[in-house]
């Protein structure tokens, strides 16, 4: 990416349509991907959602345009950010990943980039060198029993075969080559594809700067050296467009709905450094800042050290003032308040609670609870 010769542009390694002969190695690789997809599609954490299912379906076909009708994609309810794409056209975003893109451009920047390996036939290159270098049984065996991912399952089984099959730096710049490629075909902002790197980096340092816990980090290049890669390229973009779109309308109105789910899995994983980064650089965007306020005030309720319970009631506060805050900020309120020594606003709180969501799970405990008050 360096000098001023014209960007490569990549083509696919093989037409649209086109299956690999039955009695060779690839057949066999799309043969096991194709097991676990099958069992992936009965999944409870796959996210069926018809309008966001939709929503990234049609943007996938967008940027894959003929080799659309040979991608699956499959939306998986896990608060990490991780995407991949099979040898048989299968894809799996993840939901932790919606939560940190921050709009359409940059979401089709890490699509454009697995339709890549998808194009290049990557990961069948990939199988071929370890399978050379190593027992080859031992590789499929490995791959079938989910190779110790942390969760159960087809999904487990497909994020496994895709590390075992992780690209070597050249499948990443090419991969990179073709998000780029396709950012500038429909007139993205290419310089949306460095920021996600920033915002990673800046989790990472939150979190203590451990790639590890990140199955897409571990299996690709750091966040510094991918940002400098695509900020190089966005530099040498055609700058004849001036009207570089990021499509933020587009894909907030697509997750709406869905980020409050996806904020509270983030909140379960106990990470609050790493959280509180992501929900500071979320209110960047002003998009439902009472709704990110109250997870910030979450943060100190649960962690509870030090001054943690005046700061989690001034973020509660200023959340109500911005609007949006769901109705569990008034039972948290309440929490705060009880720990505080304080009866009469914390019963004030769970009953303000109750009047807002008197269907809620947990009703008939806050009402006890307010009666042991009493």
């Amino acid at each position: 990416t360096d000098g001023d010769e014209p960007i490569p542009r990549l083509t696919a390694a093989a037409a649209p349509g086109a299956r690999p002969d039955l009695k060779s190695d690839e057949a066999g690789l799309r043969m096991m991907y194709d097991k676990a997809e099958a069992g992936m599609q009965t999944s409870g954490a796959l996210i069926r959602d018809p309008e966001l299912n939709q929503y990234i379906s049609d943007l996938v076909c967008k940027l894959a345009k003929e080799y659309c009708a040979e991608i699956r994609v499959y939306i998986i309810r896990a608060p990490y950010f991780n995407a991949t794409m099979g040898p048989n056209g299968a894809m799996q975003v993840w939901s932790g990943l919606l939560l940190r893109v921050r709009n359409e451009a940059q979401l089709a920047t890490v699509l454009g980039h697995e339709i890549g390996h998808y194009l290049k036939r990557h990961s069948v290159e990939r199988m071929r060198n370890v399978v050379a270098t190593s027992n080859g049984l031992a590789f499929f065996q490995l791959a079938m029993a989910g190779a110790g991912v942390g969760f159960i399952g087809a999904v487990g089984q497909l994020v496994a075969m895709a590390e075992l099959t992780a690209y070597n730096r050249d499948q990443e710049r090419e991969a990179d080559l073709f998000g780029h490629q396709f950012l500038v075909e429909h007139e993205y902002d290419p310089y949306q594809a460095a920021k996600i790197w920033e915002n990673l980096r800046e989790e990472q340092k939150a979190d203590g700067d451990d790639d590890s816990k990140s199955l897409f980090l571990a299996s690709h290049p750091l966040p510094n050296e991918r940002r400098e890669t695509l900020d190089k390229l966005a530099q040498r973009t055609d700058a004849s467009v001036i009207n570089w779109e990021t499509g933020q309308d587009r894909y907030n109105a697509a997750l709406r709905k869905h980020r409050k789910t996806y904020l509270q899995d983030e909140l379960q994983l106990r990470r609050f450094d790493r959280f509180e980064a992501l929900l500071e650089m979320l209110l960047k965007d002003g998009v439902n800042t009472g709704e990110l306020r109250f997870f910030l005030g979450e943060i100190h309720r649960l962690r509870n050290e030090g001054s943690d319970m005046e700061t989690a009631q001034r973020h509660y506060e200023q959340a109500l003032k911005d609007g949006g805050a769901p109705a569990e900020i008034y039972r948290s309120m309440g929490q705060v308040h009880q720990k505080s020594g304080m009866p009469a606003k914390a019963k004030a709180s769970y009953k303000r609670y109750l009047e807002l969501a008197p269907n809620s799970t947990d009703a008939k405990m806050i009402e006890h609870l307010m009666r042991t008050m009493s």
